[in-house]
């Protein structure tokens, strides 16, 4: 689980900047055995393990070990296994027979059956939420805005982050305790291998509906917000997926945090020729 800005990969004692540092979780074997402070360690190392999937630390196919990512995260072993009991219970990790840890690797089946379920159930939890949206416009503003520099920069960690944040921010405002959480599963599941589909075609590709989205949300019409997302998702990760699914990226190997070897994609973010996306028209 790391970060690669610059295309090369990190040295053998480099951690992610986006991971928890063992000051940041505050965590040591000798507090896990209070049981308070041990649902706590597990809550926070899974919130890390989610923004790390979230954001494409991790590579699909590429295995690390539970003692490695336990080091990286500054806990013992104990909080790690049971944070990634509850995400392989979720399928956006497998425990292979060895313990060792992997994102499942994407196939075009399962890229698919994906792509369908966030067709199918996240522009009706936007049609769901809109009642709530009209106050968040602003926000949503915000956040497309910041969304808009990471593509124009390259920085394709923040653009995740904050394209996974403009998702939420809507999906959250419908309350729904069903079909909320199918959408966070699912999110789980494709996001590592849409890192890797970035780095292939750089940041200039991306296209989005988010100014679409708003502008429905403002004149509180829900067809058009449903339309917007449904555009969003397909225009996205459906035609970028595909594409690199039919020639699929390479990745750079580099050692873990126990000295294993585990991998990651090696990325080139590519500026420019994305700035007239943030002088597009809002309406």
């Amino acid at each position: 689980m790391s970060e690669v800005s610059s295309g090369r990969p990190p040295s053998s004692g480099a951690t992610s900047p986006n991971a928890p540092s063992s000051g940041a979780l505050e965590d040591g074997s000798a507090r896990e055995a209070d049981p308070s402070v041990r649902v706590v360690t597990r809550d926070r190392v899974e919130a890390a393990v989610r923004d790390a999937l979230l954001t494409g630390q991790f590579v699909p196919g590429h295995a690390v070990t539970l003692r490695g990512l336990a080091g990286q995260l500054g806990v013992s072993p104990m909080p790690v296994r049971e944070a990634i009991r509850g995400l392989s219970a979720a399928n956006a990790l497998d425990v292979l027979p060895n313990g060792r840890i992997r994102v499942p690797t994407m196939t075009r089946q399962r890229f698919d059956e994906l792509l369908h379920a966030r067709v199918l159930l996240e522009p009706h939890l936007a049609m769901l939420a809109l009642p709530n949206l009209v106050e968040l416009a602003d926000d949503l503003t915000r956040i497309d805005d910041a969304i808009d520099i990471s593509l124009v920069t390259g920085d394709v960690t923040t653009y995740m982050r904050r394209n996974h944040e403009f998702h939420f921010r809507i999906y959250r405002a419908s309350a729904s305790q069903i079909i909320l959480p199918l959408v966070e599963h699912v999110w789980l599941q494709f996001a590592p291998f849409m890192r890797t589909a970035y780095g292939r075609v750089g940041t200039s590709a991306l296209e989005d509906q988010h100014k679409e989205a708003i502008a429905a949300i403002r004149e509180n019409e829900p067809e058009k917000l449903r339309v917007a997302i449904e555009r969003d998702i397909l225009d996205g990760m459906g035609l970028i997926g595909h594409s690199v699914l039919e020639d699929p990226p390479a990745a750079t190997a580099f050692p873990d945090g126990d000295g294993k070897t585990g991998a990651i994609t090696t990325l080139q973010p590519q500026a420019g020729s994305r700035s007239e996306r943030s002088t597009r028209s809002r309406d």
